[in-house]
């Protein structure tokens, strides 16, 4: 079995604006993220990033817009030699209709624990939301909740 990291996006990964963020020019990732990251992997986690984005059923933006910026995120990602196995995200929203996949509900974990084979004993999800806490926690992760837009390097030493 293997351990891992789910990470929320907006807020832990690149700065929370108080607003949707779908444009690149609006995307910024956070200082510590790179060093955070990389200390993950050489420690055997594997990195899942759980997010939602209900501007999609909305009408705000669209799944091209959030596939874009995710795209962008794996290659400044890369080009720093870290790889995440998966960006899941949720579409919907509330206001437009119920679902199981979004946060504070646990389809997306659930997801990610069956396809890498996760052992939750031995993993984390690191929110800046209660939402992302109770999501991991429905299904025994240990729930890291933190500021949104502070240092990553500061949460995983609860992981490490």
């Amino acid at each position: 079995m293997n351990k891992a990291v789910f990470l929320d996006r907006d807020g832990i990964l690149n700065r929370e604006r108080d607003a949707y963020t779908w444009k690149l020019e609006d995307f910024e990732i956070l200082p510590d993220v790179i060093p955070a990251l990389k200390i993950l992997k050489q420690k055997g986690y594997k990195l899942i990033v759980i997010t939602n984005q209900g501007g999609i059923s909305k009408g705000l933006f669209d799944h091209a817009d959030v596939e874009t910026v995710h795209g962008y995120l794996r290659t400044k990602l890369s080009e720093a030699g870290i790889e995440l196995e998966e960006i899941y995200y949720c579409f919907h929203h509330p206001v437009t209709g119920n679902c199981i996949c979004r946060k504070p509900d646990s389809l997306l974990v659930e997801k990610s624990i069956a396809r890498f084979n996760i052992d939750v004993n031995v993993s984390y999800f690191i929110g800046d939301k209660e939402r992302d806490i109770l999501a991991g926690e429905k299904v025994g992760v240990k729930g890291i909740l933190i500021e949104q837009n502070t240092s990553l390097l500061e949460a995983i030493k609860q992981v490490i």
